[in-house]
């Protein structure tokens, strides 16, 4: 009997072994207001240049019709990072507070204990960047522009203890060599990547020697968002060469999604980089209509490639809809996916067993793969069977969005899309551009899918179609895009003077001075908004006193940068409640400076405020 014991002890852990030796890497890359034209293997814009793109593209699948979950920067991140829709969780916008994301499991603690090296790279913009390793990341390299970031690795991959880091390598640069370093560190165990980077959002900042690549008459913007794409690229191929030298390149699944569509502002306008940081970022959605802040297609169709040399056949395009919540759910299969047949010699039982496989079922080899239970609660779909060929029916029935005031479905060729009380109804098959809406033409298809969308609506949290009314900007864009209107270039109302204004001024948003109040309007309804005075002499310890009201529920702050800081610390913020309520409210708050505060913040959540009283007072010194 001992000796029974003793052998199956060892045939166990060869076992465990074997699977943890099958399991492959998994690489998620993540771009920022990519638009769907930019991708060379498209061949839509003859300017683009992505050669390690298009090579990664040719070697395994490029999904035309791949979906980001939301037309915005956070909500798509915490569906991404979860596999599950965000409003699940009451993640919908920008301006929504983390607390429903904060509870949620995410892919890189899945992965993290099945047994995975996990590592972050770039954007997180789903809380602190010093917290990022409460989510499931052991490594921790969050840079995303020219300031400090937080970091608990060096660019070389070395440990450090997590703290700010001064940037050595342009953001873009810098993200791709941490994330080969990592991949030298990890590259005989199981490892996860996700690089998140930073581009081609604006602020547009590529170095010199990217511009340099695109040369030509061209709007500035244009060649920075080109300069920037190629960036990304270089860093693809560093990624995968750096796969191929250790002979890792058939055991890596990679994912390549951009988080939404490219942000037009319809116009286009070419406006200095430096000095119009929310305007359009050069990048191009064609020839899909809409862009970023729409649940049209240019708002919501991204650049999508999957690749696993070896188990997914390359030169692939792929048809049928899918979207980044199936990136949680493929990844978790692939992890004990090793029983797969090979491509030429598929199991006998694959075709009875394809459509129960589409879904993401744990195996029992290993005792440290994740549970049925776990991945039974992810919106996505395992898109292995899929793209092997081993089920040839579509990965989704239909595909279900909401984003504010927004919402639609796509249920094979048909979409209907919804913004506030407006409804169109588009059949992708013969008008992908959705030009043509077809409401009217089929009343029966929009009121089933209609009727499809509210009973999905109506399980999420909270529930509804919508969230509020459509914000003026969002209506521009539908009567643009959708309705064929002519828009004019906005003008810029009249800003209050410093001095009306008490010295106080707003970001993302316009301060008036009126009846003894401060308005602040904001830019976009669903883009939080904040008012800054700098300038500043007060002796520390401060106390702040505010009393405002808001149109919105949720958490305001007030950050504040010392004498000889550069940049506001993460440290240096405080935190508080606000309701959206008719009611003046009143927050005072103790600044704990032990150094002059020269400059402050107040943050407020998405919408507009009224302030009645702004009060700071220096402390004796």
């Amino acid at each position: 009997m001992k000796l029974f014991a003793t052998l199956t002890s060892s045939f166990v852990i060869l076992v465990s072994s074997f699977a943890a030796e099958q399991r492959p890497n998994i690489i998620l890359i993540y771009t920022d207001d990519h638009g769907h034209a930019d991708l060379g293997i498209h061949g839509v814009m003859k300017d683009i240049k992505t050669p390690h793109l298009d090579a990664l593209a040719r070697s395994g699948v490029v999904a035309t019709h791949g979906y980001s979950t939301a037309p915005q920067c956070v909500p798509s991140r915490g569906g991404l990072m979860t596999g599950k829709f965000q409003g699940r969780f009451d993640l919908d916008n920008n301006g929504s507070a983390l607390d429903g994301f904060n509870k949620e499991t995410t892919i890189a603690t899945r992965l993290q204990d099945a047994g995975y090296a996990t590592a972050q790279f770039g954007k997180w913009h789903l809380g602190p960047q010093n917290e990022i390793t409460r989510h499931g990341f052991k490594h921790v390299f969050s840079q995303h522009g020219g300031q400090k970031f937080a970091a608990n690795i060096t660019l070389d991959g070395r440990d450090r203890p997590m703290s700010d880091l001064a940037p050595v390598a342009y953001h873009l640069d810098g993200c791709s060599q941490a994330a080969a370093s990592i991949i030298e560190r990890y590259h005989d165990q199981p490892f996860f990547l996700y690089v998140a980077y930073r581009g081609p959002h604006t602020p547009l900042d590529a170095p010199q020697s990217y511009m340099d690549r695109f040369p030509g008459e061209m709007p500035e913007r244009r060649r920075a968002a080109l300069a920037m794409l190629s960036a990304i690229d270089d860093g693809v191929g560093l990624i995968t060469s750096t796969l191929k030298k250790h002979g890792l390149t058939e055991k890596t699944l990679i994912f390549f999604i951009g988080d939404n569509g490219a942000p037009l502002k319809i116009h286009k306008v070419d406006s200095p980089l430096q000095g119009d940081p929310g305007g359009w970022d050069g990048s191009l959605n064609t020839p899909l209509n809409g862009e970023k802040g729409m649940l049209a297609e240019g708002g919501m169709s991204t650049p999508f490639l999957i690749a696993w040399p070896g188990t997914i056949p390359g030169g692939q395009m792929y048809e049928h809809p899918v979207t980044a919540l199936d990136f949680a759910a493929t990844a978790l299969a692939a992890t004990h996916n090793s029983h797969l047949a090979p491509r030429d010699e598929p199991d006998a039982s694959s075709a009875r067993k394809a459509s129960d496989s589409s879904k993401a079922s744990p195996a029992s080899e290993s005792p440290q793969l994740v549970s049925r239970s776990e991945t039974a609660t992810l919106d996505g779909v395992n898109l292995l069977p899929h793209l092997t060929g081993e089920n040839k029916a579509p990965p989704h029935d239909a595909l279900y969005w909401r984003w504010m005031a927004q919402s639609a479905i796509r249920e094979g060729n048909w979409k209907l899309l919804r913004g506030g009380e407006r409804e169109y109804l588009y059949d992708l098959s013969t008008d992908r551009e959705e030009k043509h809406n077809l409401a009217t033409q089929h009343p029966e298809i929009a009121t089933r899918l209609r009727a499809k969308l509210k009973t999905w609506a109506d399980g999420l949290n909270p529930p509804g179609m919508a969230l509020g009314p459509m914000a003026a900007t969002w209506n521009d864009y539908f009567d643009h895009y959708l309705e064929g209107k002519t828009i004019a270039p906005r003008g810029e109302a009249p800003k209050a003077t410093a001095s009306e204004t008490n010295g106080w001024e707003a970001r993302n948003g316009k301060l008036t001075a009126k009846d003894g109040l401060f308005i602040l309007t904001p830019e976009q309804a669903d883009k939080p908004t904040f008012i800054t005075k700098s300038k500043l002499k007060l002796a520390g310890p401060v106390t702040a006193k505010l009393t405002l009201k808001t149109t919105a529920t949720g958490e305001g702050a007030i950050a504040w940068r010392l004498d000889g800081d550069k940049d506001f610390l993460p440290a240096n913020r405080l935190t508080f409640p606000l309701q959206a309520t008719p009611d003046w409210q009143t927050h005072t708050l103790e600044i704990p400076a032990a150094s002059r505060v020269i400059h402050v913040r107040v943050h407020l959540p998405a919408g507009g405020a009224e302030f009645r009283e702004i009060e700071l007072k220096a402390g004796k010194r």
